[in-house]
């Protein structure tokens, strides 16, 4: 706990990472084994897992300078997927649960783990419809990172600092994203919102060309009327 003081202690170096790619979560239930629950776990950015290989104690404390910058080595990835503590870690930060009681997690031996991340499987007391995933991972070192998540049937949730936990559908009991009664997915409000603006703009764009073409054809037309009454005997057809 102290090293962990020390290294987190000054704010530069805890606040250089967060803002970048996000990690990822991929929920997704086995279809042979109906009490198993898989979860992927994906780093967002090469340089979290350095941060992260540090805040354990695997890497040395000075591959994080002062100033936040970080650098990372393939090594770093190798020395995260041979340690018990990553997994302990990987455990620790991402819990599920079903009806109320913990489910039994264990990592699978990651093939490459800054490419492809690690998974996780979990084993629940029995069937399972449903589940709450809790995922805190990297929020530990810093409350700004955030996790994009996705589930069965197109679902999404994001998670984040204070919102670590999210209930999911798992079997043939989950519903495809975009059934009616369903609720948008996050971010589905926005690209909505900026859909309708768009078709808006189209409809009133349309509306003023209509506009504009209508008192132009009036303009000419007048104008012909006009020239015609100022010839001799009104011979319009005489007009270029």
């Amino acid at each position: 706990m102290a090293f962990a003081a020390t290294l987190f202690g000054a704010p530069a170096p805890a606040e250089a990472h967060p803002f970048g790619d996000p990690q990822t979560v991929a929920i997704a239930p086995d279809r042979q084994r109906p009490e198993v629950v898989h979860v992927r776990w994906k780093v967002g950015g090469l340089d979290d897992l350095t941060l992260l290989g540090v805040s354990l104690g695997l890497l040395p404390q000075e591959r994080v300078l002062l100033d936040g910058a970080v650098f990372y080595q393939d090594s770093d990835a190798a020395a995260l997927t041979a340690s018990d503590r990553f997994a302990a870690y990987l455990l620790q930060q991402i819990t599920v649960s079903s009806a109320g009681e913990p489910c039994t997690g264990s990592v699978q031996p990651p093939g490459d783990l800054a490419r492809g991340g690690a998974t996780l499987d979990y084993t629940c007391p029995g069937p399972i419809g449903t589940v709450a995933v809790a995922v805190r991972t990297l929020t530990d070192l810093n409350p700004a990172y955030r996790t994009l998540a996705t589930g069965p049937g197109g679902a999404r949730a994001v998670y984040e600092s204070g919102q670590d936990s999210h209930d999911w559908v798992l079997g043939e009991a989950a519903v495809p994203a975009g059934v009616p009664g369903e609720p948008p997915a996050p971010g589905a409000s926005d690209d909505l919102g900026r859909s309708a603006a768009v078709q808006l703009g189209a409809v009133l764009g349309g509306i003023v060309l209509v506009a504009v073409g209508g008192l132009l054809l009036f303009r000419r037309s007048t104008r012909r009327r006009r020239a015609a009454e100022a010839l001799p005997n009104g011979r319009p057809g005489q007009l270029a």
